[in-house]
C-alpha cells in the first residue's frame, strides 16, 4: 500500500521486546515523534511457584498506554501483518526470538537491537550476568544494526558505564536499560545519518555470554572468595545463587567478601556476625548477609540464625550432581 507524502513524515517504528530491561526503550519510542504501529512481546506463560499466566513487563507497559500489541508464538507467523504496516524501522530489545532474514529486510531502515555488552565482548544471551562475573569494571550498550549472526551486526552506538564493587545483575541491568534507551532517543532523531554511520566489529574481539544454566547456581565453595561473591551478585536476581544446609536448600541474595582466614574446610560456618554468616572458601571468607529458605521470603543472617538454629561448625554444601557434570 502506498502512503501519501504527509504520511511518511512520521518514522514507523515496530518494537519488539519482553522484560523489564526493555520497557525503558519503549517508553521513549513512546514520547518520541516517531509513529509506533506495533508493540510485540512474548506470549502469556505460567511463572513463579504457583505456575500462574504471566504477561510481560512491555505488555503491561504497552497496554498502559493504549498501544497496539501482537504476540504470536513465530515473528514469522505475522509476516503478512507486518509487511502491510510498511515499516521505516524495526526496534528490537531482549525479545526472545530470532529474527529471520525475511524480518530483518522488511522495514526499510533495517532492524536495529540495544545489546547489554560494549560489543564484541559478551555476545549473547548472559551479557550481565557474565560481566560481573568475570570480574570486568567496565560494562555498557551497544545499539546495533541487526544482522544473521550472533550479536554480530555493525555498531551504531555505545555507552560505557562503570561496575562497581556492589553492582548485581539487577543493578547493572537497570543502568543499561536506561542507557540503552537513551541511546536509542538518539538514533531516533536522525535514524538514517546513525545508520549510515554504522561500524562494524572486529570478530577477533569476540567473546561470547552462554545462558545461564541451573546447575551453575549451585556454590562450589572449593572456589576462591572473590569468584563466590561475583556469582552471587551476577545471579541476583535470576537465577540466584544456593547451597544446602542442614539438608535444607539455602539461596544467597547477597553477601560480602571477609577476611583471608584458613581455618576450617571450604563451606565450614566459621563465625556468625553483624556482617552475615561467615563461611570459609578455598581461600577465605565471605560473609552471607540475606538469604531465603526455599518456599519462604528472604531475610537478614541475623534472622536465619534466629529462626533456623544456624551455628559455627555447620557446613554449606553442593548437591553431588553438581560434580558429576563438571
Amino acid at each position: 500500500m502506498q502512503r501519501t507524502a504527509s504520511e511518511r513524515l512520521a518514522l514507523r517504528v515496530v518494537f519488539a521486546g519482553t522484560p523489564s530491561f526493555a520497557v525503558p526503550a519503549l517508553q521513549t519510542v513512546m514520547r518520541s515523534s516517531v509513529e509506533l504501529v506495533a508493540v510485540y512481546t512474548q506470549p502469556d506463560r505460567p511463572a513463579g511457584r504457583g505456575r500462574r499466566i504471566s504477561k510481560s513487563p512491555v505488555k503491561l507497559a504497552a497496554r498502559a498506554g493504549g498501544l497496539p500489541l501482537r504476540q504470536p508464538l513465530r515473528l514469522d507467523d505475522d509476516l503478512d501483518f507486518l509487511r502491510s504496516l510498511a515499516p521505516d524501522l524495526f526496534a528490537v530489545v531482549a525479545y526472545g526470538q530470532i529474527l529471520s532474514a525475511e524480518i530483518l529486510n522488511l522495514p526499510r531502515l533495517g532492524c536495529i537491537n540495544i545489546h547489554a555488552s560494549l560489543l564484541p565482548r559478551w555476545r549473547g544471551a548472559a551479557p550481565i550476568q557474565r560481566a560481573i562475573e568475570a570480574g570486568d569494571r567496565i560494562s555498557g550498550i551497544t545499539l546495533m544494526r541487526m544482522d544473521q549472526g550472533l550479536d554480530t551486526g555493525d555498531v551504531l552506538r555505545q555507552i560505557e558505564t562503570p561496575i562497581s564493587d556492589i553492582d548485581s545483575a539487577a543493578t547493572l541491568g537497570t543502568r543499561l536499560a536506561d542507557l540503552g534507551a537513551e541511546a536509542l532517543a538518539r538514533l531516533l532523531v536522525a535514524p538514517e545519518a546513525h545508520i549510515g554511520q554504522a561500524i562494524p566489529q572486529n570478530p577477533l574481539q569476540a567473546s561470547y555470554a552462554d545462558k545461564l544454566t541451573k546447575e551453575e547456581s549451585w556454590l562450589d565453595w572449593t572456589q576462591s572468595a572473590v569468584t563466590l561473591e561475583r556469582q552471587i551478585r551476577a545471579y541476583f536476581p535470576i537465577p540466584l545463587a544456593r547451597s544446602i544446609l542442614l539438608d535444607r536448600l539455602v539461596i544467597v541474595h547477597s553477601a560480602t567478601l571477609g577476611s583471608n582466614t584458613l581455618s576450617a574446610a571450604p563451606g565450614t560456618i566459621i563465625g556468625l556476625s553483624q556482617e552475615g554468616i561467615q563461611v570459609q572458601t578455598i581461600d577465605g571468607t565471605i560473609n552471607l548477609s540475606t538469604l531465603q529458605l526455599a518456599g519462604r521470603k528472604p531475610v537478614s543472617a541475623k534472622s536465619l540464625v534466629n529462626g533456623f538454629s544456624v551455628r559455627p561448625g555447620q557446613r554449606f554444601s553442593t548437591p553431588k550432581a553438581f560434580y558429576a557434570k563438571r
